[in-house]
């Protein structure tokens, strides 16, 4: 891993639009969009050891441990596609996984160079999650479960966002609109912190 490079953060609530624009920043940047969620769902299919550790805290709605997490994450970005940056969607949701991040960067000789904070309101979160579960049949979006993960978001990943902010390296961005809307938002606001694609 180098210095040079783009690696951004996408923090936001469940359903605010993180895996949409992820992959559309990613092209923009071009670097790998690495998705927790992804990689937990890819282990859970092909019931790795891992993956059956990661099922029983995402049927429940909670979010896998640190430790798990750290792990699965650490080893992807060692792999050669992260030499030149990436962009995080779904971790660190902690200030324990940021901790293990900035060491692992710093042991790197890197640094995250901006967070994109996608805002989105509660309610239409819910809304649009129940719409992506009777689409995709996924168990993990009926609304109780949604509104846990919600609170579960609010309560643990609310602080990154001040501990990111102290930083000077957060740009909230409204969530809601169309894709494109929202993906012009994120790069002028990017713009900001002097992040552009190359």
């Amino acid at each position: 891993m180098s210095a040079a490079g783009t690696r951004l953060l996408l923090i936001g609530p469940p359903g605010a639009g993180k895996g949409t624009q992820a992959s559309v920043l990613s092209t923009t940047f071009d670097v790998p969009a690495i998705s927790t969620g992804d990689i937990f769902r890819h282990n859970v299919a092909h019931e790795t050891p891992l993956g059956l550790q990661a099922k029983a805290f995402m049927d429940a709605g909670d979010n896998v441990p640190d430790s798990l997490t750290n792990d699965l994450i650490t080893d992807r970005l060692e792999q050669a596609d992260c030499a030149g940056g990436f962009l995080l969607d779904g971790y660190p949701r902690t200030t324990d996984q940021v901790r293990h991040l900035d060491a692992f960067l710093a042991g790197h000789d890197a640094a995250m160079n901006a967070v994109v904070q996608l805002v989105a309101d509660p309610d239409v979160v819910v809304e649009r999650l129940q719409k992506r579960a009777i689409e995709q049949g996924r168990a993990d979006d009926d609304e109780s479960v949604v509104r846990h993960r919600l609170e579960v978001y609010q309560e643990q990943t609310a602080p990154l966002i001040d501990l990111y902010t102290t930083r000077g390296l957060v740009v909230a961005i409204d969530g809601i609109g169309e894709i494109s809307e929202v993906t012009q938002r994120i790069l002028e606001g990017l713009q900001t912190l002097g992040v552009t694609p190359a």
